[in-house]
């Protein structure tokens, strides 16, 4: 989480409205309001604020105002210097609610947002090493049209299908967010790291035990747990529990090149095996031998 992050749910009950720019809107400052009305499902209005405003708790202002002051909930980027760090008023609302960071982690999509917001879509190419016309390829009608229907309206209020649209977008992101953090502190107090012997070479594999409140969705969360805490470079495979049996998932991280488990699918306890070799589901139990199986797919 985003330890220098204000509170703010000491702010939520205050906050009257929600102001953003008017014109034409982007991606940025639709996601930035999306996120808040999660919090508070209050009125949007799409102006100018004036300095007034500005000053008063009870009106958040996004990515216009040339203020960035979350005490204030004021939440503008365009005032940062031209060589400062890609970011954009999605990215200040996110860090205000401490979810930035893991956002940063799990949300692939929102670096290159920062990029483009801040850089326009020459740079990001360049930045992401490929032509500029791939940008534009990668635009969807749902983009363009959530971004024409906001920009369309001065005002946004509660039960309209805009604005109720945007307050699942919120939802969904921030319950997501929530979920992997949930997720990966359940697996850090429940992992275990094997050291699986073959005979060519060792390697490692973690692996989550069965448990009675083991969580939905545990191959994501040890995949996580491995991206937080930097072992992407150490951890072959995962072991975790089958969500469709009593028995457990095995699988390669990253698409380990040295891992094929098409290899145990001869195995009697072995009942699948994806034919791209990089899972398989397995009915036993045992350490030991689901570190054979692990052995046993390594070449």
């Amino acid at each position: 989480m985003d330890s220098n992050a204000c509170d703010p749910y000491a702010q939520r009950m205050s906050i009257q409205s929600i102001i953003t720019h008017p014109g034409g809107a982007h991606k940025d400052d639709f996601l930035a309001c999306s996120v808040m009305l999660a919090k508070h499902p209050i009125s949007i209005v799409r102006k100018d604020p004036s300095d007034d405003e500005l000053d008063d708790l009870s009106i958040c202002v996004i990515d216009v105002g040339h203020q960035h002051e979350p005490e204030k909930n004021n939440f503008d980027h365009h005032q940062f210097p031209r060589d400062h760090v890609p970011t954009c008023a999605l990215s200040l609302v996110l860090k205000h609610l401490g979810l930035y960071d893991d956002a940063r982690l799990f949300c692939d999509w929102l670096e290159p947002a920062e990029w483009f917001d801040c850089r326009g879509p020459n740079k990001t190419a360049e930045w992401l090493g490929v032509e500029r016309n791939i940008v534009g390829r990668l635009s969807s009608p749902i983009d363009i049209t959530m971004l024409r229907r906001f920009a369309q309206s001065v005002e946004h209020n509660p039960g309209e299908p805009v604005y109720e649209l945007m307050r699942m977008i919120g939802s969904d992101l921030i319950e997501y967010l929530e979920g992997v953090r949930e997720k990966i502190n359940y697996v850090s107090t429940r992992v275990e790291r094997w050291e699986v012997t073959t005979p060519d070479e060792n390697f490692s594999a973690l692996c989550l035990p069965r448990a009675d409140d083991i969580i939905d969705d545990a191959s994501g969360g040890l995949a996580r747990y491995i991206l937080v805490n930097g072992l992407e470079n150490e951890i072959a495979a995962i072991v975790y529990p089958d969500s469709r049996g009593d028995g457990y998932g095995i699988a390669r991280f990253q698409d380990h090149p040295q891992l094929d488990f098409t290899r145990v699918q001869d195995e009697t306890d072995v009942h699948f095996a994806h034919n791209s070799g990089f899972l398989c589901k397995t009915s036993a139990a045992e350490k030991i031998r689901l570190n054979e199986l692990l052995a046993g797919a390594w070449h």
